[in-house]
């Protein structure tokens, strides 16, 4: 990621993959649902668009991904799409996505020893940004929309912990896997990353 405002047809592409990554990691295992929710890989998609992208263009993907779905592409979970699904409840999950990738890259970015505790770090700090955004909107979901009102929070927030344990496996994964994954990708050291302490 480039310190530039603008981005470059390359951060495009970077960013078009990263949509693209977010639209199959939705439907790869969507098809396995607990509860209401379907399983997905979306999470720790988001958490490695803010280490390998930045701040700024993970978060461009991850809205560019929301808008194309919004606009009735079917790259949400279920091969389902359009401006309905705002309604739905797992989307607090899905607004979550920029935040998150915005604050992992923001992390990375800003870190002065730049070594695989900053990717844990930045990892679980995006897991929970996922989670404190999307449990809510999944609750008042229940207890609004649907008018489950006898479901309480407590319930709801337990009920997720299968895909929380699923997600912070992934992020550990992820974090360990960063800097294979950059130089794999890049070739050469990180734009915000030398690999190497700095004093």
């Amino acid at each position: 990621m480039q310190n530039s405002n603008h981005f470059k047809i390359t951060d495009l592409t970077k960013g078009a993959m990263f949509i693209a990554l977010m639209a199959i990691g939705a439907n790869l295992t969507a098809f396995i649902t607990i509860g209401v929710v379907p399983l997905t890989f979306q999470t720790v998609i988001a958490i490695l668009a803010g280490i390998l992208l930045g701040r700024k263009l993970a978060a461009f993907s991850m809205i560019g991904y929301i808008l194309i779905g919004l606009i009735g592409v079917p790259v949400f979970a279920g091969f389902l799409g359009g401006l309905h699904r705002i309604a739905s409840p797992n989307f607090g999950f899905s607004i979550s996505f920029i935040i998150l990738a915005y604050v992992v890259g923001a992390i990375v970015e800003k870190s002065k020893k730049e070594n695989v505790f900053t990717y844990y770090k930045a990892s679980y700090i995006g897991l929970l940004i996922n989670y404190f955004i999307g449990v809510p909107y999944l609750y008042l979901h229940s207890s609004i929309l649907l008018g489950f009102n006898s479901v309480s929070f407590s319930a709801i927030t337990l009920g997720m912990g299968p895909f929380f344990l699923k997600d912070f496996v992934l992020a550990t994964l992820a974090a360990i896997l960063a800097p294979l994954v950059i130089r794999a990708i890049f070739r050469t050291p990180h734009p915000q990353q030398n690999f190497v302490e700095k004093p």
